[in-house]
């Protein structure tokens, strides 16, 4: 690979920004394109698509044959609150290749001992989340139960491009928050991104069980056309 490319390449995995490198194999001619420039690429729909599905691989096009070498950020799971539910969702959100943050001002709670390697920021929310980069990739879970901690966090991703966005709580204890968030100046469709209750409804009881159900409902965004229920990029 080109030098110059491959520098190109790894700066965009650097920032968390998508790319492709196209790849003729007729004649090994190589192009990188990059997330904002694939609406006004010859290859534009195939390579959408590519991106959606974050598959590489070799694709038949007006170009002749090309090998498509697709770089999509990975999942980052955002949550607030070190709490027993984040503790058994990290190891869990590991196992599917997912980064994990936690945000948590409670020094007592946030400690690298509860959460062993695991990104942690003992910090308000509001302090440290505009300094992660909450990105389209990024899944942000608010469970403290602490309007304090979650209320900052939830404005902050909503008015981001994260992926999902999910909060701890029930019913009665999420109307409230839409209530607050509505007099904050979000409209009921911003508002209506947050999935509460928090995780698709298994009957989860237990931490793990919890965190199992929230995990379920992050793939589920992530893989499923909310249109249709069908997986994204299949016929």
């Amino acid at each position: 690979m080109d030098l110059a490319l491959l520098s190109a390449l790894n700066a965009e995995r650097a920032a968390r920004r998508a790319a492709i490198l196209v790849t003729r194999t007729a004649d090994g001619a190589q192009r990188l394109v990059r997330e904002v420039d694939v609406a006004g690429d010859p290859l534009g729909d195939l390579l959408r698509e590519r991106l959606r599905t974050g598959k590489s691989g070799i694709a038949e096009t007006a170009e002749g044959e090309v090998f498509l070498t697709v770089q999509v950020p990975p999942v980052r799971i955002l949550v607030t609150g070190a709490v027993h539910i984040s503790q058994a969702l990290a190891p869990m959100a590991a196992l599917l290749g997912h980064d994990v943050v936690i945000v948590d001002p409670r020094t007592a709670f946030a400690t690298p001992e509860r959460f062993p390697g695991v990104a942690l920021y003992a910090e308000w929310p509001e302090e440290a989340l505009p300094r992660l980069g909450v990105d389209r990739y990024t899944a942000f879970v608010a469970l403290t139960h602490d309007p304090k901690i979650d209320d900052p966090a939830l404005r902050h991703a909503l008015a981001s491009e994260c992926f999902y966005v999910g909060a701890l709580g029930s019913r009665k204890t999420h109307a409230k928050r839409v209530e607050r968030l509505l007099e904050a100046g979000f409209t009921p469709e911003q508002v209506g991104r947050i999935r509460a209750p928090i995780g698709l409804n298994i009957g989860a009881i237990s931490p793990a069980e919890i965190a199992l159900s929230i995990l379920g409902e992050i793939t589920a965004a992530l893989r499923l056309d909310p249109a249709t229920g069908a997986k994204k990029g299949s016929a």
